[in-house]
Formats: structure tokens, sequence, C-alpha cells
């Protein structure tokens, strides 16, 4: 039986958001360092894992195996190389032995409503990147219940995930990564 390790990666603000109200990724939380050690990391994934509105957005411009997560397809459907996973009429295991029969690891960068959806079927890893002074009025967070949480750390913490020391990513702009694991 293959084996899956699936990471989350997000950027987020000083104020836990990935994304400006509108939904578009704002400028500020660019960072180029951050962008090598998230492509880095997709590298080595076997599948990406994506909403419909990343999908569109970032196109598959580097061809990995990648699956939408969406509500508008029946179960599981390959279409144009790209995997469309419906998870209220398909499993995550009978998605993943489609789209990624051999396992390995599942690279989620999200958005939102995918990162609340693998937060509870169960992150083994999150790359949790936050650019500090960064702040997004209005925006939307990493996981619905950040704030509620307190902080996406503590929503982690609260779902079994333990953190990593941090890795400063760029001095300068005040980006690091913490990993969180099981």
């Amino acid at each position: 039986m293959p084996r899956y390790e699936i990471h989350g990666h997000a950027i987020v603000s000083e104020d836990d958001c990935i994304a400006e109200p509108d939904g578009a990724m704002p400028p500020a939380l660019r960072n180029d360092a951050d962008w090598r050690r998230f492509q880095h990391e997709l590298d080595k994934a076997a599948l990406q894992v994506v909403g419909r509105f990343s999908h569109e957005t970032f196109p598959n411009r580097a061809g990995r195996r990648r699956m939408v997560v969406s509500s508008q397809v029946d179960g599981v459907e390959l279409r144009n190389d790209v995997w469309w996973w419906n998870p209220g009429e398909a499993s995550l295991g009978e998605a993943l032995k489609k789209a990624a029969p051999d396992g390995g690891l599942i690279a989620v960068p999200g958005g939102r409503r995918v990162n609340d959806l693998f937060l509870s079927l169960g992150f083994d890893a999150f790359h949790l990147a936050r650019h500090a002074g960064v702040r997004i009025p209005g925006g939307i967070p990493v996981f619905s219940r950040a704030w509620a949480a307190g902080s996406a750390e503590r929503l982690l913490a609260s779902h079994g995930l333990h953190p990593t020391p941090p890795v400063i990513l760029d001095p300068e702009a005040s980006v690091s990564v913490t990993v969180w694991v099981r």
C-alpha cells in the first residue's frame, strides 16, 4: 500500500492572512527567498493539491502533477493533465490512489478552504512562513479559525502539530519559516 505524507504550505502576514479581501495575494507578502524555498518543496512532491481559485490564478508552468479541489466534479476526474477532486463525493484515499498511485509527498499550498479541509483531514507537517511587519486589513486568514484560536500557530498546535525551530529566510525583510510537524 502506498504511503503519503501531507505537507501544507503558506506565507502569512503578521495578522495570519494569505490574501487580500478579494482573494488576491498581496505583493507585500511576496518574498524571493521564501519563493525559492517553496518551489523547492513543490519540486519534491508527487502531487500538489490546490483550490480552484489558486489553480486559475497560478498556472502550472512547471508541469507538476496537480489536483484541484472543487465541488463542480463527480468524485475524481482527470481533465487536461490535471486531477479534479470533490471531497464531498470521494475520499482523500480514493483521490490519492488515482492522482498519486505510487504514494509520496503531497504538497498542499492552499488557499484557505483547502487548508481548512486538510487541517481536518490531518497534515503531517505545515510549513508556515511569516512576513513580520506586513498586515492585511480585512484579509483572508490562512485558516478560517486562525483568529478565533488566537493565531495560526495556536490552531496548528490544537491539531497535534509541534513547531520545529524557525529558520530565517530573509533577515532584511523579516521573513522566517517554521515547520509544524506531527
